[in-house]
């Protein structure tokens, strides 16, 4: 058996240590590592296929967990346009009531304005004088309809 010799080492460095640990610290192998602690020591006993098998499954868990946690914000995510949707259209049909309510109210205040011309031309007909010589306006609301100019005028319906 031949043995071979490293070469003397050619520079000016000190052989010693500079750390210094106890002679029982360097001479201890890591086997004794959590011998008294069933959880170390039966951790220790695992084989690197069985670590990397439980890394991956704790992995997995919490994927899974982060995913369902995505589909329910999700879910809400969705629900709250068709609240918006439904609100809005609960308040585009109010809107309509009033706007048909608006128009039924603006057609029978112009027909009482009429029937109001037409008993004020009446009555004037029947002698009635205004003393307070205010003229009689009218403020139309609808240029569509045809105001006498003249509130006594007889065509008034």
């Amino acid at each position: 058996m031949a043995t071979s010799s490293c070469p003397s080492c050619s520079c000016d460095c000190v052989l010693e240590p500079t750390i210094s640990l106890p002679q029982e610290v360097i001479n201890s192998s890591l086997g004794d590592c959590g011998k008294y602690d069933p959880e170390t020591n039966n951790e220790m006993k695992k084989d690197i296929v069985a670590l990397y098998t439980e890394e991956i499954s704790l992995h997995e868990n919490v994927t899974s967990e982060s995913l369902q946690r995505t589909k329910a914000l999700i879910m809400g995510a969705k629900r709250t346009p068709s609240h918006y949707q439904k609100e809005a259209e609960k308040c585009n049909a109010g809107m309509e009531t009033c706007e048909e309510a608006r128009e039924r109210a603006e057609v029978a205040l112009i027909e009482e304005r009429k029937l109001t011309l037409l008993g004020m031309s009446r009555t004037r007909e029947y002698g009635w004088k205004d003393d307070t010589k205010k003229r009689f306006t009218i403020r139309r609301i609808s240029p569509s309809i045809n105001w006498p100019e003249n509130p006594s005028s007889p065509d008034v319906r």
